[in-house]
């Protein structure tokens, strides 16, 4: 490896979660959400090691589910976006793709499409959240048209839930009562719950549930931590300390020389910065784990480097392994230093980090 930083990918963590899923949820069948590289931690590999576990699979587009596809993946894969060209409808029909029909422009389209293979779709309205899909009260208009298309058999009608991650959320319960209303007139499939649905709203999770964030091992409710909802973080970051300096009180560490040594001290550089994926804005505080301590961020995080202070950590050498996040300091904590969510941070892992999988606990 050319850097010192790399990503532990726990696949039994993974199937861990998958399995929590399976007990919060019993009966209702899993589409598996591996946009964005599975959040980061790499489609393929985590759909190779779940397909035996999950129902379906589920990307943003066409892009991602090619390389599920290249990869043997044979289950379902659900596009959420649906798609965005006419031009993409031949692929879709052709691999047996479920595109997500969220507006009358992409009925419209279909409509006109000439496809190779009938095509299945999910058709998603807006419940409440205001972001895509049809308005409830297009639902029934929608649905017509789509059973009018000869070519087109509708799979099931979905909604998303914006503040399930509130348990005391009065809006989920609206959201919830104004899915089932619109939904009970047809006996199409349904799904409603996305990982904090699953965790914390039992009448989300009628026929499909949509784990996406927990099967990563973070937390989706707001102020609760990963034990709490019985999950297994699956990413690990890992660097390696490649300097320590002895600084004097009064010096100044990094980038604006934001960060004041407060007295004599040794500061630690250890390789893994925001080219690597590590948030830029987590402050001076933010914990990492060197050496069975925690230890904290000091000073700017750089491209390349993030500085740390290593007072009262004994023995800590150049060379030893540093946890950015993982078993001891949860990406939900580092987020939250960073005004950010586990969700950035995850599918922020760039590229240069090499993902080394293994099959832990």
């Amino acid at each position: 490896m050319s850097r010192p930083v790399w990503a532990r990918i726990n696949l039994n963590a993974l199937r861990h979660n998958v399995l929590r899923v399976r007990t919060l949820a019993p009966g209702a069948s899993i589409i598996g959400v591996v946009k964005a590289n599975a959040y980061g931690h790499d489609s393929t590999r985590v759909a190779q090691a779940i397909e035996d576990t999950v129902d379906a699979f589920a990307v943003a587009g066409i892009g991602e589910s090619d390389e599920l596809i290249a990869a043997g993946i044979t289950r379902n894969i659900i596009l959420l976006t649906g798609f965005h060209e006419i031009e993409e409808l031949p692929q879709i029909s052709e691999q047996g793709l479920i595109p997500v029909i969220h507006s009358r422009h992409q009925i419209e389209q279909l409509a006109s499409a000439v496809l190779p293979k009938p095509v299945k779709v999910w058709v998603k309205f807006d419940s409440g959240m205001h972001r895509i899909g049809i308005r409830p009260v297009e639902i029934a208009k929608a649905v017509e048209r789509l059973k009018c298309l000869p070519h087109v058999t509708l799979a099931g009608l979905m909604s998303h839930l914006a503040c399930a991650d509130e348990r005391k959320s009065v809006s989920t319960n609206v959201q919830i009562e104004l899915f089932e209303n619109t939904t009970a007139r047809y006996g199409y499939a349904r799904s409603l719950a996305n990982s904090a649905g699953i965790c914390a709203w039992p009448r989300s999770h009628v026929d499909w549930v949509r784990p996406g964030i927990m099967m990563y091992g973070c937390s989706p409710m707001l102020g609760e931590d990963e034990t709490e909802t019985g999950l297994r973080p699956v990413m690990s970051l890992y660097s390696k300390i490649i300097a320590i300096n002895r600084l004097k009180r009064g010096d100044r560490v990094g980038y604006g020389g934001q960060w004041c040594c407060p007295e004599d001290m040794p500061v630690g550089i250890v390789a893994c910065g925001y080219g690597d994926g590590y948030p830029r804005h987590a402050p001076s505080g933010t914990p990492v784990w060197i050496n069975g301590f925690r230890a904290a961020v000091v000073g700017r995080v750089s491209m390349d480097v993030i500085m740390v202070d290593l007072r009262g950590l004994d023995g800590v050498d150049v060379g030893d392994v540093v946890e950015l996040w993982g078993e001891n300091v949860s990406a939900t904590e580092v987020a939250a230093c960073a005004a950010t969510i586990s969700y950035e941070i995850l599918s922020g892992v760039t590229a240069r980090v090499p993902r080394i999988f293994v099959r832990d606990g």
